[in-house]
């Protein structure tokens, strides 16, 4: 007979002692003064600077942010009352879809309650209807992505990362197969680098292949109007189905897709992740209408996030601190063991008044752990001078090897 407490007991204690096991610091957003932020512990309360949110362009402080969101609020409520069918569709939704698809130039968008639902309701979806389909999924993508492929119960083939040779040996061998589709992403959230998404979409092209791009870590600061990197790079209509992320450049929360009308269509009348999920509280909506818009026409957040990052990266190099440099926003400082790496947060947090969290297995691999830190147009120059400083100190105490 299973003892239910002493197995989880037993799981949990193997977390702490590999330094796996995840802690949650209580912190308190700041309205007006991001990045800082109050860390709550048992006796006391303490400002921080936080230099690990994906907020990336502070758009949840953002007054005209908050003042579309207030207005909702006033104006219909909190909840929206129900799923989008059962009459959970406000206005605010639609014209948020509708802004969607002007952004990625696309027939059709379908709002999901997050990101992680878009990914895994979609590829769901797709890979349970398809015909004999078959996924060609990047071995680093997301979670999400993984589970959705996973929960679909087609069958999948792993390339390579960003390995277009391996994708194409990969496509040839299958070649015959009825339905297939390449899920990649357009930025690696753990390392910061780049998909080859022209050549991708060519390849799907090449091989009658759906394209399935996750652009969650672009959108909002890629591209001249904030649509991600297949609009920098020029390439938003090669790709069939673009999902993106309100949470994050965005600031508020929830996911979405874009693609055809039919496409998007299918997903919204098949998919039980979006028909059976209450829809996002109609005020949600509004905020990322607003932010939405306001991305499209103001290039301010994202230079000056792009400047805060040159600089900071400038200073790490100056201080011979080791991270990842594959020139986007994301800053991964690799320290390649995971209790050191959970110490160097807590040493940060407790006594430089700086919040990092650990990154660790399983979202990273083993001896790949790491300090994800990650920028905002909020941060200046002496909370990066702060922030360099503090992780020389840190290195030197713990004797962090430089070369990991």
């Amino acid at each position: 007979m299973t003892n239910y407490k002493e197995f989880f007991k037993n799981n949990l204690d193997n977390l702490k002692n590999e330094g796996n096991y995840r802690i949650f610091a209580d912190l308190e957003k700041q309205a007006g003064n991001f990045p800082l932020a109050l860390n709550y512990k048992e006796n006391s309360v303490s400002e921080v600077t936080v230099w690990c949110s994906n907020d990336y362009l502070g758009m949840s402080q953002n007054k005209v942010v908050l003042e579309s969101m207030n207005e909702a609020l006033k104006k219909v409520g909190a909840g929206s009352g129900g799923t989008r069918n059962i009459s959970g569709t406000n206005h605010y939704h639609v014209l948020l879809e509708r802004e969607l698809c002007y952004l990625h130039q696309k027939e059709s968008a379908l709002l999901f309650n997050s990101g992680y639902l878009a990914n895994q309701a979609t590829l769901s979806t797709l890979g349970k209807k398809l015909p004999d389909c078959i996924f060609f999924s990047d071995e680093k993508n997301h979670a999400s992505m993984i589970q959705g492929i996973k929960n679909s119960g087609a069958k999948k083939v792993i390339f390579k990362h960003n390995d277009l040779e391996d994708l194409e040996r990969n496509l040839i061998k299958f070649s015959k197969v009825k339905s297939k589709i390449i899920a990649f992403e357009s930025v690696y959230s753990m390392d910061g680098d780049f998909s080859p998404i022209k050549e991708i979409a060519q390849l799907a092209n090449k091989y009658n292949a759906l394209t399935f791009l996750d652009e969650v870590h672009a959108v909002g600061i890629y591209g001249k109007r904030g649509a991600g990197v297949a609009e920098r790079d020029g390439v938003m209509d090669k790709v069939d189905i673009i999902q993106g992320t309100l949470a994050k450049a965005f600031g508020v929360i929830g996911g979405y897709i874009t693609g055809k009308k039919e496409t998007i269509d299918f997903i919204r009348s098949f998919s039980s992740g979006f028909i059976f999920t209450t829809s996002l509280p109609p005020c949600i909506a509004a905020g990322a209408y607003t932010s939405i818009r306001h991305l499209k026409f103001s290039s301010i957040e994202r230079e000056k996030l792009l400047k805060v990052v040159k600089e900071l990266k400038s200073n790490l190099n100056k201080n011979d601190i080791p991270f990842i440099d594959n020139d986007s926003h994301i800053v991964p400082v690799i320290i390649g063991d995971p209790l050191l790496c959970k110490k160097a947060s807590q040493i940060l947090l407790d006594d430089f008044q700086i919040y990092v969290q650990p990154i660790n297995f399983p979202t990273v691999p083993k001896g790949k752990e790491r300090l994800r830190i990650t920028a905002s147009p909020q941060h200046n120059s002496k909370m990066i001078k702060n922030l360099v400083e503090a992780l020389s100190c840190v290195f030197k105490n713990l004797n962090i090897n430089k070369a990991a």
